[in-house]
């Protein structure tokens, strides 16, 4: 699949000042990612599960020979499931020397900014952590989160994250 054509937004910044981002939507929000980490887009396929993984870890699909871990975003920071439809689609990013799919509900487009427009983020923003974050750009009606893909590829934390399968957490998911 080929990415959209990049939006200008009329910064007169040179262009050493600017970069790409591809912006994909999980649950309603917006988030983006480097283009430069991004190495392709895929329509979802076939997803093998793995038994006793990580909940966000949805399984790992074979691409021409490589075995790539796919991420769920969504489940990543807890947000309500939606149903994978036609425009779903795995960002495959390259994350020093490590290959990862990241589960998404739609690509929306590549847009360039100024580096400046990028505010600093305080604290967690809905379910989302703060160490998840790059920053947030607001863009006039919008605000998209810039994910931190070196944080996120990391199954280190699987553990401190609730199981829905337990009891007393199930709740806390709505099941």
């Amino acid at each position: 699949m080929s990415l959209p054509k990049p939006e200008t937004t009329g910064l007169s910044k040179p262009e050493t000042t600017q970069a790409q981002w591809v912006v994909f939507t999980l649950a309603g929000c917006e988030s983006a990612v480097a283009i430069r980490q991004v190495r392709e887009i895929l329509r979802v396929g076939e997803i093998t599960r793995m038994p006793k993984a990580p909940l966000f870890l949805e399984g790992i699909i074979n691409l021409r020979g490589k075995i790539i871990p796919v991420i769920d975003l969504k489940k990543r920071f807890q947000m309500p499931p939606v149903d994978r439809t036609e425009e779903s689609r795995i960002l495959i990013v390259e994350i020093q020397d490590q290959i990862v799919g990241f589960l998404v509900d739609k690509v929306v487009e590549v847009l360039r900014f100024s580096k400046t427009a990028i505010e600093a983020v305080q604290g967690p923003i809905l379910t989302v952590g703060a160490e998840f974050l790059d920053g947030l750009i607001p863009m006039d009606r919008r605000l998209i989160f810039l994910l931190n893909l070196k944080k996120l590829s990391t199954l280190d934390d699987a553990k401190a994250l609730p199981d829905p399968h337990s009891p007393t957490e199930a709740r806390n998911f709505g099941h």
